[in-house]
């Protein structure tokens, strides 16, 4: 059964974002995690050192392994930011700075 009939949720119309170019279909009151999880990404992030994939681990913001670029903001958790109409999202390369 959908999660979803379980809850009896009844979520606004869906909406678009991008991710790394391409169209992600999202609903209101997800989190950028949810909403990439939602569409089969499950890595959005490579380590510093070794470019290892990195997605969620915790999904309560505790840890960083979720970090993602949102409208050229690096470093934000993508389990705490919620997804809005038209975002760009992009996987984030080590720290998210100009100087890696």
């Amino acid at each position: 059964m959908n999660p979803r009939e379980l809850a009896r949720a009844r979520p606004g119309a869906a909406f678009t974002v991008t991710f790394d170019g391409r169209p992600v279909e999202a609903l209101p009151g997800q989190t950028v995690a949810a909403a990439l999880w939602a569409a089969g990404v499950t890595s959005w992030r490579s380590t510093r050192g070794a470019g290892r994939p990195r997605g969620v681990f915790c999904g309560i913001g505790v840890c960083f392994d979720c970090l993602v670029t949102v409208n050229d903001r690096a470093n934000q958790r993508a389990c705490l930011v919620p997804v809005r109409p038209g975002e760009v999202i992009r996987t984030q390369e080590g720290t998210g700075r100009d100087d890696d």
